[in-house]
């Protein structure tokens, strides 16, 4: 192995390793612990089967295991936070993965083109996957995420067929009802694109906008409750919404009034009954 010593003199970060079949990375290097796999460190090594990082590591690099084509099984500890650009692109033959609560980011393209790749796991710490993360991954048939709160704040699955998400074991667009948890501050782009089965929605008081198209295309939809925190509803959100007749508004007529509402955000809905907390519209 390869070590540089961090820029705060407290660790140590792994930037290059020999060609072997399986690689065991030691959790420290001259009594200091390694905290980070560099960039590109295990970058092309075709041989590799398999590895063990220990619970010492926070960080996994850019193009780190880029092209590692026999990698067959690798654990990321609960220690890691981040997960760098094209981290795993072309692991042709890792099958599954399962991204620990400890993450709160995965970079673009992390998952480029694995296509054997068949489920991801993905836990309640990410907050961000950039854009293409999975994308070319041809095999893949479920992405689970333990709670709704990571998912509807998670940016870059546009490219990802919502009939193969997972929330709570339940697939999303087989959801009737749905209850968006406080914690979450936004609802982002095409969170619930096309969720036929959805019946109702129940939004959470920390979020402050609901996002493009976010819940388009939901045929079946006959009601949502919005919290009186929502400042902002984006192009073509409840566009599609064809059996809604009822929104119920934790506020006042003035505040839905003042609500920044984009191009068709309703379009193609049906007339419609705006509960406030002070009458009806």
């Amino acid at each position: 192995f390869g070590f540089i010593l961090n820029g705060d003199s407290k660790g140590y970060t792994l930037v290059i390793a020999k060609q072997d079949k399986t690689i065991i990375i030691p959790a420290t290097c001259k009594e200091l612990p390694v905290t980070a796999i560099g960039n590109s460190a295990f970058s092309g090594c075709s041989t590799l089967t398999s590895i063990t990082i220990p619970d010492s590591v926070t960080n996994i690099g850019s193009y780190t295991f880029r092209g590692c084509s026999s990698l067959t099984s690798i654990t990321i500890p609960d220690s890691v936070t981040s997960i760098g650009n094209f981290a795993f692109a072309y692991c042709s033959k890792l099958t599954s993965i399962t991204i620990p609560d400890g993450v709160t980011s995965i970079g673009d393209s992390a998952f480029w083109y694995r296509s054997s790749l068949e489920s991801v796991t993905i836990g309640n710490g990410v907050t961000s996957i950039s854009y293409y993360a999975f994308s070319g991954c041809s095999s893949l048939e479920e992405i689970k995420f333990k709670d709704m709160a990571s998912y509807c704040q998670i940016n870059g699955l546009s490219n990802v067929d919502q009939n193969k998400v997972y929330i709570g074991g339940q697939k999303l667009t087989e959801m009737t009802s749905i209850v968006i948890p406080d914690g979450v501050t936004s609802i982002v782009d095409n969170a619930f694109y096309n969720c036929s089965s959805l019946t109702s929605v129940t939004i959470g008081d920390g979020v402050t906008s609901i996002s493009y198209q976010a819940f388009i295309g939901c045929s079946s939809l006959t009601s949502i409750t919005i919290p009186d925190s929502v400042t902002s509803i984006s192009n073509s959100a409840f566009s599609g919404c064809s059996s809604l007749t009822d929104i119920t508004f934790e506020g006042t007529k003035a505040q839905w009034n003042a609500i920044r509402k984009g191009n068709k955000w309703n379009v193609f809905t049906i007339d419609y009954t705006i509960h406030c907390t002070d009458g009806d519209i």
